[in-house]
């Protein structure tokens, strides 16, 4: 994935949990190999605790399902691939199918947010947005935060997003969250 850096050697999504590393970063696993993501500033960061707050406030409140932040660890089928979005969602019927809550999460989220590092451009969210929806995921929300807007992208698109949203429009949880609807210029503030 585009402004990452890769280290040598092989690794499966369980190891990672294992991993023992400074707190400056933060790692996923593509294809069996270790990924160091990108370091985040403020604006970033920030634009995640607001959706982890916005969107699990009207999950947990409905009991639709479970949020996570930037450290839960999805583990996609098939491949032996990790990746950790800034923002995922999964519903009450899969967290019932979870065994063992202190391992990678056993699937694909429902819908994940991944917000771009200022190393990452539109095209480097896309591939990873791809990497989503290869895996199962229904809907995923690429934020740009220098461009202030979102690219949607949902199952069965994965030629390209299906809308570009700006600030003057709102994010929809469509049936994935059914209900959810936040404008995104409330995400800039």
């Amino acid at each position: 994935m585009g402004g990452n850096r890769s280290w040598v050697g092989r690794m499966t999504v369980d190891d990672l949990l294992a991993l023992v590393v400074d707190d400056w970063w933060q790692y996923e696993v593509v294809e069996g190999v270790l990924v160091q993501l990108a370091g985040r500033g403020d604006l970033a960061t920030t634009l995640a605790a607001t959706m982890i707050i916005v969107l699990g406030a009207f999950i947990r409140s409905r009991k639709l399902g479970r949020v996570t932040s930037s450290n839960g660890v999805f583990k996609f089928p098939g491949a032996e691939t990790g990746l950790i979005p800034d923002v995922g969602f999964y519903g009450a019927e899969p967290a019932r199918s979870i065994a063992d809550r202190n391992k990678p999460i056993p699937f694909a989220p429902e819908l994940a947010v991944e917000i771009a590092s200022p190393s990452q451009n539109a095209s480097e969210l896309a591939a990873k947005a791809r990497t989503y929806l290869n895996a199962g995921t229904r809907l995923v929300w690429a934020v740009l935060p220098r461009a202030q807007a979102v690219d949607v992208w949902r199952a069965g698109t994965a030629g390209g997003p299906v809308v570009r949203l700006g600030m003057d429009d709102s994010l929809d949880g469509e049936d994935v969250v059914p209900g959810f609807r936040h404008p995104i210029a409330d995400l800039f503030q």
